[in-house]
């Protein structure tokens, strides 16, 4: 355990979780990301492994997760002390959670420049909302995914978990759905939105 009491946190928690469902939830959000989907299926393809280990994962089975770890270090470096993963922590206490709208606009973006820049230096989604409403961009990257996504929220779909890790609940970052995260302050942040939270002592030297 790194510390995680949940007598504390002021988040709903649903109970707990674990890396395996961590790594299957991570996969499965960037498995639909216009960025990131293509990488990840060329990796599936080399790995000889079919997209219904990422859309429909057991994570009972062993060698699925297995498969699933070995993916997600091969596409983002996890394990592997590099990219998205550098410094990353290797013992971490995961939880299932619901965020209500107040603790949802405290959560910010991943140190990256590009999530910096749309919020403005802030890298609170709420800012990076104003600026998009306003018709600002950053970097020149059209915001049109970003509406779109805010459009299917009001459309009733639903989300796949937000993936956010921290030293503690009350200071989050997100690692994995950046995009999401925009969608919700674009439309108000709803209460009950759905999220993994990793918790570990360290998690400061990933999550600044």
């Amino acid at each position: 355990m790194s510390g995680f009491d949940p007598m504390l946190t002021v988040v709903q928690v649903l109970g707990m979780s674990s890396e395996d469902e961590m790594v299957a939830c991570f996969l499965r959000g960037e498995l639909s990301s216009r960025r990131f989907g293509p990488n990840l299926r060329s990796h599936l393809v080399a790995a000889g492994q079919a997209e219904q280990l990422l859309t429909h994962p057991d994570l009972s089975d062993a060698g699925a997760n297995f498969a699933r770890r070995a993916l997600l270090a091969a596409v983002r470096g996890y394990g592997e002390n590099r990219d998205l993963y550098e410094n990353f922590p290797t013992q971490v206490t995961w939880t299932r959670a619901l965020l209500s709208a107040a603790e949802a606009t405290n959560v910010r973006y991943l140190d990256y420049s590009y999530w910096v820049e749309l919020s403005g230096g802030s890298r609170r989604p709420t800012d990076a909302a104003a600026h998009i409403k306003a018709g600002l961009r950053a970097f020149d990257v059209p915001n049109k995914r970003f509406v779109d996504a805010a459009h299917a929220l009001i459309r009733g779909e639903r989300f796949p978990p937000l993936i956010l890790v921290g030293e503690s609940q009350d200071n989050l970052v997100c690692l994995e759905g950046n995009l999401r995260l925009t969608a919700y302050a674009l439309v108000g942040f709803p209460t009950g939105i759905e999220c993994l939270i990793g918790i570990a002592p360290t998690m400061g030297r990933w999550a600044r």
